[in-house]
């Protein structure tokens, strides 16, 4: 089976402004790292429906965000947070994205997949939108997944550098979602302790500015990786934040291409292990054009092996 490649050009419709980090041209670098691979099929994201958003988020909360939506210009959320006339339609298709990649695997149409879709979602709680992300894509992708009577456990894995506050808050005292984390502290969004535990379904690895590669595979192979093994899941989500790369400019983390090339082979692994080797992942943060681009390539490169 393929691993398959889910996008939209509706993506590129959520602009939150010539400055802002996190522009159009993410979905362009990641597409033009993924050139010249091979055994990738492209398929294009269908919109979430009501039904599976609000498993995560309220009706009333989807409502007054589709509400905020300019019909020109710009809205602001928060400091960090924009909506402009497009912005609905972008993040339905997040989130419709990785929720049409896990009927594609769960059906045996692919084995593993990449949503190449933005804004990013790790940082939505369930009522309130935050730090770039509308709807929070890899919660709704998990409930969605667990309405399969073969799914009972879901693990989440996020090495994006900022904490998915969004997803552990959405999942902290649900147990048959477990949410692993790696990222940089002190950073956006201040939470992510290592004594955040949920119901035992919460693990964060706060990693220092400045540990680079080897804290990074040391938390992930002698905490992370066994975890996940010990709670079995039967299938791994992944909040791939490409923003812990050293070219990054929002954070200092240090890593490099081949560390994600190496974490996503061990969830590869993994996977072959516990769950018929089903992984589905998706785009939360990057901000280097060169280094997204480069870094996904070499995620995908490990999906497709």
């Amino acid at each position: 089976m393929s691993t398959i490649i889910i996008k939209h050009g509706d993506s590129l419709r959520h602009d939150p402004g010539p400055k802002h980090a996190e522009s159009p041209q993410r979905i362009k670098a990641v597409m033009a790292g993924l050139q010249g691979l091979k055994n990738l099929q492209i398929l294009p994201a269908p919109l979430a429906s009501i039904e599976q958003i609000t498993r995560v988020h309220p009706a009333e909360f989807w409502s007054g965000l589709q509400a905020h939506e300019p019909s020109t210009g710009r809205v602001a959320l928060d400091a960090d947070t924009f909506m402009n006339n497009g912005s609905v339609s972008a993040t339905l298709r997040g989130s419709g994205a990785l929720c049409f990649a896990i009927d594609q695997i769960l059906s045996e149409q692919a084995l593993r997949a990449f949503c190449v879709v933005r804004p990013p979602g790790h940082h939505s709680e369930a009522q309130q939108a935050m730090g770039f992300c509308l709807l929070n894509h890899v919660a709704i992708g998990a409930m969605h997944a667990l309405q399969d009577s073969t799914i009972k456990r879901v693990a989440i894995i996020d090495f994006d550098v900022h904490h998915g506050n969004g997803t552990q808050a959405v999942f902290e005292q649900n147990p048959d979602v477990m949410f692993v984390s790696s990222h940089q502290q002190p950073l956006y969004p201040g939470t992510g302790n290592i004594d955040e535990v949920g119901c035992g379904n919460i693990l964060n690895m706060p990693l220092e500015p400045g540990d680079g590669s080897t804290a990074f595979r040391k938390a992930w192979s002698t905490l992370g990786l066994p975890a996940i093994h010990a709670f079995a899941p039967d299938l791994i989500l992944i909040s791939a934040g490409f923003d812990a790369h050293f070219k990054d400019p929002l954070a200092q983390l240090e890593v490099q291409d081949v560390d994600y090339r190496w974490i996503t082979d061990e969830i590869c692994d993994l996977a072959t292990d516990n769950c018929h080797g089903r992984v589905a992942s998706i785009l939360e943060g990057g901000y280097n054009m060169e280094a997204l681009a480069s870094a996904s390539r070499s995620h995908v490169q490990g999906l497709a092996c």
